[in-house]
Order: structure tokens, then sequence, then C-alpha cells
């Protein structure tokens, strides 16, 4: 059995899966993603048994991952995950679907059509990019003036990611949200992701806090991983001022350095274990 680790940059939680697969005595290999180049042909990639896929860019994660299914080599995380996770419509999409509970969510394709959507919705309202991570080009809009402002700056910009307005109910969280990673059929950790400022995120300094696994907390990130087509997963939730959970995102490549500071958890030997699993089925 042989393994392939796609990344182009080898981070804390890299080091991890890496040191993970030579603890475990398995073949693997660093593929680099930036010396690929995708022509329909195996180009020596038919050696690995999975691709385990750590891509930072989404878009490298989303054609590589169907590449691999082209040539019928799993990949973890899949190209259904990868899609299904990697556009923020989708998944709200997806998890409505699936019966979960999610903020309330529109998407409009005007100024003047997102501008009336949001005051349907009521302020504050959060602008989130379709695509994107770690926090960032996050907006939370509180009145008329601020989303006005907004809306023409993003008019302006112009381009795909800002032609599109995605808009979402703000979540009064009590300071934190949650974090549940997932492999497979079971949920390693849960952690508190705790902040003074509204983005409670780690990678934005959010400081993380075992989270206690409740029924509630394991159905819904569980659920929401198979409505995502499953795998290594992160699901993101949160607490409404009621004290009920919403699920918000689901993350294909989850960064975990939070949990690695908090869980007693083998992380990086569960992660690995499932993709073996995935490697035997194919062999």
């Amino acid at each position: 059995m042989k393994i392939g680790v796609l990344c182009s940059r080898v981070r804390l939680e890299e080091k991890v899966l890496l040191e993970a697969l030579r603890s475990q005595g398995i073949d693997h290999e660093r593929l680099d993603p930036r010396q690929m180049v995708l022509d329909g042909r195996a180009n020596g990639i038919s050696q690995y048994d999975a691709v385990l896929v750590r891509c930072i860019s989404h878009s490298t994660a989303f054609y590589v991952t169907r590449w691999l299914e082209e040539l019928r080599i799993p990949a973890v995380s899949s190209h259904q995950a990868v899609a299904a996770c990697g556009d923020k419509m989708l998944t709200s999409t997806l998890l409505r679907e699936a019966g979960l509970p999610t903020p309330r969510t529109v998407l409009a394709f005007s100024p003047q059509s997102a501008l009336e959507a949001i005051e349907e919705l009521g302020y504050p309202v959060v602008f989130k990019p379709l695509v994107g991570s770690w926090g960032r080009l996050l907006a939370r809009v509180n009145d008329r003036d601020a989303a006005e402002a907004i809306l023409e700056h993003k008019a302006t910009l112009g381009g795909y990611l800002h032609g599109v307005f995605y808009i979402q109910q703000y979540v009064d969280k009590p300071g934190r949200d949650i974090r549940a990673l997932v492999v497979g059929d079971e949920i390693v950790y849960a952690i508190y992701r705790r902040s003074d400022h509204w983005i409670t995120n780690t990678a934005r300094g959010g400081d993380a806090e075992l989270c206690p696994l409740s029924a509630e907390l394991v159905d819904l990130s569980l659920s929401a991983a198979r409505a995502m087509g499953g795998g290594i997963l992160a699901v993101d939730l949160m607490e409404d001022a009621d004290g009920h959970l919403l699920v918000t995102e689901v993350n294909h490549t989850p960064e975990f350095r939070g949990g690695l500071k908090v869980s007693d958890a083998d992380i990086g030997g569960q992660m690995v274990e499932y993709v073996i699993t995935m490697a035997e089925g194919r062999t």
C-alpha cells in the first residue's frame, strides 16, 4: 500500500499526519500540487492506493480530486465533499435539504435585491464570500448605511466572488462557536472556539477549549458530514441566544491545531486509519 499526501505547504497538521503514516509503517509520499499537470493521464499517480488531500487552495483541491475520481483513486476528502464544502451556498442548501438547523441564508445577484433581502432578514446580518476560510472577508452589517457601502464596494470590485451576495442571519452566540472533527462515522473531538471578537476562528485568535460531546452535537455533526458526502470533515456549529445548536459550515480540509492543544485523541492516527481503510477498499 502507498498513500499520497497532497500539500503545497507542510504545516503543523501535515507534520502530524506524515508522522502518523511513518509510525504505522505506511509507505507514503508527499505530492506538491504546484508540480502537477492534469491532462487525463495517470502521470505516475496510479502508484498510490489513496491520496490524502491537504491543499490550502480550494480550486486546486476541487480539480485534483475530480482528476483522481476519473482515475478511480480514492481521495480524502472526495470530490463530492470538496465541491459541497467549498461553496458556502451549496453547503447551506445541502444542510437545509438534510433537515438540519442552520442560520437563515439568502443569495442575491444585484446590490438592489441584496439590500431588499437584508431589510427583510433584519439587522445585523453577515456578509460572507462564497469561497473562503479562516474567517476572511467576513463583515457584520449593523444598519442600512453599512449595507449600502459594502454592496457598492463589492459591485465596484466586480468579479465572480463579489458579484454574488451571500448573506446570513447574524447569530448572537455566547462568545464562542463549536468545531467538531468528523472522521468517517466518528467524532474525534469537539472544541469551543472562544473570543471577545464576534469572529471566533482559532485562525483569527480564538482560544480552544474541549467541548463535551452531547447527543445533539454528535447527531448534528455526523448528519452534516453525511450531507456533504462524508470523509474527514470539520463541522462548525453555533449556539443561538436560546442555546439551540445551528450548523453553519463544513470544512473539507480541516485544520486541527486547536484540537491538538486540548484533546487527548490520536487525531493524526485516526485520520490516517480512515485513509488506509479507503485504500484497502480500492485494493
